[in-house]
């Protein structure tokens, strides 16, 4: 069984991650999917 998806599940960023997250910024470390939820809407909304 795969714990990749476990909640204590931190994953680092590599050198050759090429993700765009800055839609993300602006959240604190740690938030929570119902806040994340809230972010994104409240960017889709603007």
């Amino acid at each position: 069984m795969s714990m990749a998806h476990s909640p204590d599940c931190k994953p680092e960023p590599t050198e050759d991650d090429d993700s765009d997250d800055s839609h993300l910024d602006g959240l604190e470390e740690g938030a929570g999917c119902t806040e994340i939820w809230e972010h994104l809407a409240e960017k889709r909304d603007e």
